[in-house]
Parts: structure tokens; sequence; C-alpha cells
């Protein structure tokens, strides 16, 4: 069917010899123009990205919620979601894309800190007068990617883009709050087991043993940073990759339960109805008709 999400996997339009790319938002355009790919039609990445709004407005769609794009705003996309960008290009920025073992691999546990924390925040607001201090950065990310010389040139970008993350969390620091690391590192830690386990764990405590942490110190976590019980995050991760999975088009409402760990289908559309008020099918033919708009 030609509304089903495509997964994008990273090699798809890289053009360098290490995973990490950075180009312009109008060049993304001009190079999947002749791909027969749309990027205005919902996606799932295998990979992480950044966008870099510098000129002009849009909208952009991450798991089914719209942003603003403005100058000023940068969207981190953590590997697994669907997004989709606005058909006609009316903005001008960056995006740069990276496999996640780019920036985890040798990493110490300080930057990893603050990688995370830039990568927590699904809207990050440095304002619009702070746009030229990124450029330096950002163009002398470019002029290395284009060296022809590999010698340590996967090393010399990790560390311009770790800079990168650096002025964009200190530039951020006035307009969002960001956690303690040892909590933030805890969270991280349960929502990665999430990732994992979600179709087949979906008790808390459960988590929380497998973490070797106490239950009310899991509950602790989740409501400072997500303001949710751990319970409810699980619910919510659970609903989203649920939602992911309809908007794919690949499987029936029966199969979709049973891979996301519901013994019966009846349960698993009370559960998806009891946080959207529609049933999964319902769901199904609401995206049909956005997509066709």
């Amino acid at each position: 069917m030609k509304n089903k999400v495509e997964n994008i996997l990273f090699s798809r339009f890289l053009k360098q010899n290490i995973p990490f790319e950075l180009i312009t938002i109008q060049e993304l355009y001009k190079r999947v123009l002749g791909s027969n790919f749309d990027l205005s039609k919902p996606h799932r990445i295998d990979f992480h990205a950044l966008i870099i709004i510098f000129e002009g407005e849009s909208k952009h769609t991450i798991d089914f919620k719209e942003e603003i794009l403005s100058p000023g705003v940068i969207l981190p996309i953590t590997k697994g979601q669907v997004h989709s960008f606005n058909k006609e290009l009316t903005v001008k920025g960056y995006v740069i894309g990276f496999e996640e073992s780019f920036i985890t691999q040798n990493i110490n546990n300080k930057n990893l800190f603050h990688f995370l924390q830039v990568y927590h925040t699904s809207n990050i607001q440095i304002g619009k007068e702070n746009i030229n201090s990124l450029k330096l950065i950002l163009e002398l990310t470019q002029t290395l990617l284009k060296d022809v010389d590999t010698n340590l040139k996967s090393e010399i970008i990790h560390s311009t883009f770790m800079t990168l993350l650096f002025q964009i969390k200190r530039l951020a620091c006035n307009q969002h709050v960001f956690f303690d690391s040892e909590r933030l590192k805890n969270f991280y830690l349960f929502k990665e087991l999430i990732i994992k386990h979600y179709s087949e764990i979906h008790n808390a405590k459960d988590y929380a043993k497998r973490l070797n942490v106490s239950y009310n110190y899991l509950n602790e976590i989740c409501k400072e940073i997500v303001n949710k019980t751990a319970k409810d995050f699980i619910d919510s991760w659970l609903l989203l990759e649920i939602k992911r999975n309809i908007s794919e088009q690949r499987y029936t409402s029966q199969e979709i339960a049973f891979k996301m760990g519901f013994k019966e289908p009846s349960n698993f559309i009370r559960f998806f109805k009891k946080y959207t008020k529609i049933t999964p099918l319902q769901f199904q033919e609401k995206l049909k008709i956005t997509d066709s708009i």
C-alpha cells in the first residue's frame, strides 16, 4: 500500500564513509527528489537526527504530534521515531543524521550525560538571537566532512559534534530544565529496558528489579523527569509503539495485539481505547484521512 510507513536506514541517503552526516535542509529535499521518496509521508528512522532551523517557518510531525519550526528551534529525533517533514520547503537550516554507536562508543559518562539531556528534550528553544553561535561549528563540521584525509576523521567530527551539543545545551539552559545526572542516567536505563522488553514486560516492579533499584525510587525519577508514574510511562511507551505499528499498515489489529504482549485482542482494544477514546481501527482510519489531505 502506498501509505505504508517506510523504515529508513541510515545507509539509505548516506554520502559519507562514517556514520555521521550534516547537510542543509535544502540539500536534503534535493537529494530525495529523484529517489521516489516523499519526506512529507510519515517514516520511521533507524538512526538519530537533529534538525536546526535558521530561517522561515514550517511544521514537523514527530510520533503523531505537530511541532512548529521557526528560527532558533532545534528538534532532536531519536531512533525508532515516526516523523515527517512539510511538503513545501519553507525553512532554511541543517539536518544532522548519525548512528547511535557514533556517539556512545568510547564516550565518557559526563559527555554521554550531556548527549542524553539534549535528546531527552523534544523541542529545544535556543532563541533566534543565538543562531549565529552555532553557524561556525556547523560550517567547520561541513568542512571536516569534505576532507579527503580519513586519518582520525571520525574522532575529530565526533569531538566537533559534541561541541555543538554543548553549545546547544548551554544556550537552552535558560529555557529548559535539565536533571541530575545520576537520576537521568537511571531513567535512561529504564527507558532502554522498556524499548527492549515492552512487548513482554508491562509491570513496573519487574523493571525495578532488573535495574536493581526500588520501585519507589523508579516512581520518583519518572515523576521528576516525565511527570508520570513508572507504570504510566510504560503504558505511554506501549501506546506509542502500538500507534507506530498501526501507522505502518503492515499488521492486522490481532497481530499487533500479540506482538505487544496482549494475550487477548479484546484486552488490546480496551487498553488502546482507555488512553485514546477510540479503537485501533478508528485510529488507523484517522491516519488514512490525514495522509490523504
